[in-house]
């Protein structure tokens, strides 16, 4: 772990896994907010996932715009606009009571939603050296993966104890704290987005991302089905209260499957390392669909969990090293809005299937999309080779002088 303490000896490093936090927990507690809000107030669990499902969708047609404005405009405003209309919102959902006023809520709460993880992702660029990059990813994303622990705890505790409306007045504060004190901070306020090169590809055209796309279709749809079986399904056998440990376990083995990413050698390309460690994510997918809801589901949830996390950091890096230059905010903001929309179309099906199948056929129908992800890289590797090469020292030292923010 020496390389973890190291990190955190550069300055700003404390300042950006620790100001963001709240808001990633709140991040982490909405759509268990979300569901149970609106399952106790309709008492249908399929109304409750295409409540989820069309937040989502809200959230993530708007991640790749929101993305742009910030590589146009930079980080200030943005937030300071963002983050009290979300907090806002999130009040309006929490006394709402009518089924179309739950869905209207929750889709303006989705438009409104601040991009806390596009703007942090961009700014440890600026933070370490290139040799510390992937260790600064492993850690950010340790972050969120812990929010996502503590989030579903969180919002399962509040939302069935004796005062379920203090479940989003919880949310709405910790996004108000935490991206207030994000937006605040003079890394996040003096940040200068990224040159864009004249007569580059556009964003959208770009052949890498558009490959990521086609990936994130299938993830998304897959785990946004996932994200609603869970809970319908311990709802739907009378244990509404495991899902929150459920979670917990999937979000605590994420966070150390992304620990120890950043602590993979930096002599082994993104790209191969990401698709080893994705084959191996299919095929521990596949018994989640004969658990129940239970130590069963607990357990082999947590081992999806644990690769999952280790993949998110080397998908950051393969990101990183294919995206046109100017787009370090867009391109994961667009890549959000494909792979959302799914999980959006993911999550407001699963409740309804759950209820008209079963919870079991659609966790396994998690299983396939992730090996249909992986096939979809595999045929595709060639586009993604500016990902698949260890870079000289000097290169790296060079790479990051030119992706410095500039003036323009």
């Amino acid at each position: 772990m020496q390389r973890y303490r190291e990190l955190l000896r550069f300055p700003n490093a404390w300042v950006l896994i620790l100001t963001a936090l709240p808001a990633r927990i709140s991040y982490g507690m909405i759509s268990l907010a979300i569901f149970f809000k609106t399952e106790q107030a309709t008492n249908s669990v399929a109304i409750a996932g295409l409540a989820i499902g069309i937040n989502s969708v809200a959230g993530s047609l708007t991640a790749g715009v929101r993305g742009s404005i910030m590589d146009k405009w930079g980080q200030k405003w943005p937030l300071r606009i963002f983050v009290p209309c979300y907090a806002g919102m999130l009040l309006a959902l929490n006394m709402a009571q009518d089924r179309n006023v739950l869905l209207i809520a929750a889709f303006v709460l989705g438009i409104t939603a601040p991009p806390i993880n596009l703007s942090v992702r961009p700014l440890w660029k600026d933070v370490v050296t290139p040799d510390y990059l992937r260790v600064a990813y492993a850690a950010d994303s340790t972050m969120m993966n812990f929010a996502f622990v503590i989030g579903p705890v969180l919002a399962t505790s509040l939302a069935l104890s004796s005062h379920p409306g203090s479940a989003l007045a919880t949310a709405s504060a910790l996004m108000f704290i935490g991206g207030t004190a994000l937006g605040l901070t003079s890394i996040s306020r003096n940040w200068i987005p990224e040159k864009k090169v004249k007569g580059a590809v556009s964003l959208l055209r770009s052949k890498p991302l558009q490959l990521l796309m086609i990936e994130g279709c299938f993830i998304g749809f897959g785990w946004g089905l996932f994200d609603v079986a869970v809970p319908a399904f311990a709802t739907l056998e009378g244990v509404p209260q495991r899902t929150a440990w459920i979670f917990a376990s999937m979000g605590i083995a994420n966070v150390i499957g992304g620990l120890l990413a950043g602590l993979v050698s930096k002599n082994r390309s993104a790209l191969s390392t990401m698709r080893k460690t994705y084959l191996v994510w299919f095929f521990v997918s596949i018994p989640i669909a004969f658990t129940y809801p239970g130590w069963s589901m607990a357990i082999f949830g947590a081992a999806l969990g644990l690769i999952g996390g280790a993949i998110q950091v080397f998908y950051w890096e393969v990101m990183e090293a294919v995206r046109p230059k100017g787009s370090q905010t867009a391109a994961l903001g667009w890549l959000w809005s494909v792979e959302g929309s799914f999980m959006a179309l993911g999550a407001a099906l699963g409740g309804y299937l759950s209820e008209l199948f079963s919870p079991k056929l659609v966790l396994a129908t998690t299983s396939v999309c992730i090996g249909l992800g992986f096939i979809v890289l595999s045929l595709g590797r060639e586009r993604l080779k500016e990902a698949d090469r260890i870079p000289e020292s000097e290169e790296d030292l060079e790479a990051m002088k030119d992706n410095l923010p500039t003036t323009n």
